[in-house]
């Protein structure tokens, strides 16, 4: 257990320390969230990048504390297109299009390293089912993208998306771990790690920003450490484990398409209608509606640890009181309403 003590501390004081720093570089390139719309919660001003520092707390871990395997180079590698890319982003403001284009690339760096969903376990029987490769391929490229932006639509709130990649990533060294996944499991408390050493600097009211550098890079790495550690298990339904412990930001995510479908809206036009939105409009404040959605993220988590090693039986009784759980939620908070404000947004 020394080495996953030595890389949450590792990630946790990298991410600490270089937080101020990131700061100050954030000032003095013009990275500046400046509220234009009324979408936006906070009123001033507020430094990005935060995301270098969680990068910095958790690439330290794994330069230090991993061999330099094929997989591991090619999350590295991967992690700095990802980067790259948020850090121009958190500048200029890039087009969706050249994101897209440059998340694709992060996912093909993975899957050129061996990172891919190339089977799952038979949902209906034993073994696992192979995927012929253009659909292990398209299925990974759909999961890496699809994952990367989701954390990028719920962080909305100070300290929602750290958290909540703290969360996730803690129930995916749990899951790595017991199934014997050991460098996905270093990986996974290094995120940890690093996601609190940015907190305290991110919770309300904010001093930083994560940015598109950060939440991309954390959705890149928890998407591909879910395809090493929970994915490629042996659980009848093991597919569904990752979108168990990312599920406050696929399934708001989910029901967002499904709004803007049903409302003949197009689909990547955001509105003011997303989780944290509808909890806000109930009258909750920040912290109340964080709290509420770590504690979704928690109950979820540990769902999808218990789902990963009982019977099949039980398995299908927690994930069915899971998504009920989810529908009932959403049902309360109306997420598939329109939005009667009519905000447009990005």
């Amino acid at each position: 257990m020394k080495i996953y003590f030595l890389s949450f501390i590792l990630a946790f004081a990298m991410s600490f320390v270089t937080t101020p720093l990131v700061k100050k570089l954030a000032f003095a390139i013009g990275a500046i969230d400046v509220p234009d719309d009324k979408r936006r919660i906070h009123t001033k001003p507020i430094p990005r990048l935060g995301g270098l520092a969680i990068f910095a707390g958790t690439m330290a871990s794994l330069l230090l504390l991993l061999p330099k395997s094929h997989e591991t180079i090619g999350i590295i590698l991967g992690s700095l297109v990802i980067v790259l890319l948020g850090v121009l982003d958190d500048k200029y403001t890039l087009s969706a299009k050249v994101k897209l284009v440059g998340q694709i690339a992060a996912a093909l760096i993975l899957i050129l390293s061996g990172i891919r969903i190339d089977w799952i376990s038979n949902p209906f029987g034993s073994g696992v089912i192979y995927l012929k490769s253009w659909v292990a391929i398209s299925l990974t490229l759909l999961w890496v993208v699809g994952v990367t932006n989701t954390i990028n639509l719920i962080d909305g709130l100070d300290g929602l998306a750290a958290g909540i990649a703290f969360i996730s990533s803690t129930s995916l060294f749990i899951i790595s771990l017991l199934n014997g996944r050991y460098a996905t499991a270093v990986i996974s408390i290094a995120i940890a790690g690093a996601s609190l050493g940015f907190l305290p600097y991110n919770f309300n009211p904010a001093k930083i920003f994560m940015g598109d550098t950060g939440a991309m890079f954390l959705g890149f790495l928890l998407s591909a450490i879910s395809i090493q550690g929970a994915i490629k298990s042996a659980t009848a339904i093991a597919i569904v484990v990752p979108v168990l412990v990312l599920g406050v930001p696929i399934f708001d995510t989910l029901f967002a398409i499904i709004r803007r479908i049903l409302n003949k809206r197009p689909i990547m036009e955001a509105d003011r209608g997303h989780l944290h939105h509808r909890l806000l409009d109930k009258g909750l404040n920040q912290k109340q509606v964080v709290f509420i959605l770590y504690g979704v993220s928690l109950v979820l988590g540990v769902s999808a640890i218990l789902i990963s090693f009982t019977s099949e039986l039980k398995s299908l009784v927690i994930l069915a009181v899971s998504l009920l759980f989810i529908l009932w939620g959403a049902n309360k908070i109306e997420l598939l309403r329109s939005n009667k404000k009519g905000t447009q947004t990005r």
